[in-house]
C-alpha cells in the first residue's frame, strides 16, 4: 500500500513504539492523527515531524474519548488505523491490584476493541484500507509474572484473527504484529532486570516500526518478532510442555525480580 497522502489513525503515539512508527509514517509522506494520553510526549513528537499532523489528546478507556477519536476520523477521513497502545504490570497475581489487572485488559484489549468497531464504518468506505494492532510475543506464550497482561494479549490476538476472517470480502486489510521485549518506558526496572538475568534479546522502536512498515507494504498479515521468541511461540501452539518446562525451571529468577520490584 502505497502511504503517501493516507490518512492514517496511530493510536499510543506518544508510546516509544508508537513515536517510532510515527516517524516512518511522516517519512512516507502520510497524513497522521497522532492520539496519546501524554500531552507534552505528543507535542514534541509533534515537532520532531515534517508533515502538519493533528493531535488528540485522549484516553480511550473513556467513551467519551472514544467518540472524540471517532468524531475527528469522520471529519478527516480514514485509510488506516495502527493501535499501538498497551500499558504493563510486571507481577504475580496474587500480588497484584484489581485496578492494576483492569487497566490492563481495559487498555490492551477492551477498548482498542471498542474503538475498532466503530471505525469500521469509516474504513469500509475505503477502496483499500487497513487494520492492524501491536500485540506481543506474549499474546502467544503465557509468561510467569505477566499473566494478567498475558490475557490481554492474549485476547487481542484472537480478536484479530477472528477480524481478519470477517473482513476478508471487504477491502480492509487487517494485520497483527508481535514485538517481543523492546527497550521503551513501557518496562520498569525490573522487567530491564529481569530480561538481562534471563538472557532475553530486546529491539529498538525503531525495528518495530520497520516490522510494521513491511506489513502495510503487503508482505505479511502476521509477524512475530525475533529468534528464539519467533521459534517458542511455534513451539509452544505445538508442543506447549516444552515450553512450559523450560519457564518453569526459571520460575525462582522471575519470582526473584518480581517481588524485588526496584
Amino acid at each position: 500500500m502505497q502511504l503517501e497522502n493516507k490518512r492514517i489513525l496511530l493510536v499510543g503515539a506518544s508510546g516509544g513504539i508508537g513515536q517510532a512508527i510515527a516517524t516512518e509514517l511522516d517519512k512516507q509522506s502520510a497524513r497522521l492523527l497522532l492520539v496519546g494520553r501524554n500531552e507534552r510526549k505528543l507535542e514534541t513528537l509533534q515537532q520532531s515531524l515534517d508533515g502538519d499532523h493533528q493531535l488528540i489528546i485522549a484516553d480511550l478507556n473513556s467513551g467519551q474519548d472514544r467518540a472524540k477519536v471517532v468524531e475527528a476520523c469522520q471529519k478527516e477521513g480514514l485509510d488506516i488505523y495502527i493501535s499501538a497502545v498497551g500499558v504493563l504490570d510486571f507481577q504475580f497475581l496474587e500480588k497484584q491490584s484489581n485496578d492494576r489487572v483492569e487497566q490492563m485488559l481495559a487498555t490492551n484489549l477492551v477498548s482498542p476493541i471498542l474503538l475498532c468497531q466503530q471505525l469500521i464504518p469509516l474504513l469500509l468506505k475505503q477502496k483499500q484500507a487497513a487494520i492492524v494492532h501491536i500485540g506481543s510475543i506474549f499474546g502467544s506464550i503465557g509468561h510467569p509474572g505477566f499473566s494478567a497482561y498475558c490475557a490481554s494479549k492474549f485476547g487481542l490476538r484472537g480478536f484479530t484473527e477472528a477480524l481478519q476472517r470477517e473482513l476478508a470480502d471487504t477491502a480492509i486489510k487487517v494485520a497483527y504484529l508481535a514485538p517481543r521485549a523492546t527497550r521503551t518506558d513501557l518496562n520498569s526496572s525490573s522487567v530491564t532486570a529481569l530480561n538481562e538475568a534471563l538472557g532475553n534479546a530486546t529491539d529498538s522502536p525503531q525495528q518495530v516500526a520497520a516490522e510494521l512498515m513491511g506489513i502495510l507494504a503487503g508482505k505479511h498479515k502476521q509477524r512475530y518478532m525475533g529468534w528464539p521468541e519467533n521459534l517458542f511461540v511455534r513451539v509452544n501452539s505445538l508442543f506447549p510442555g516444552i515450553v512450559h518446562n523450560a519457564l518453569v525451571n526459571k520460575l525462582p529468577i522471575i519470582r526473584r525480580h518480581a517481588e524485588k520490584q526496584f
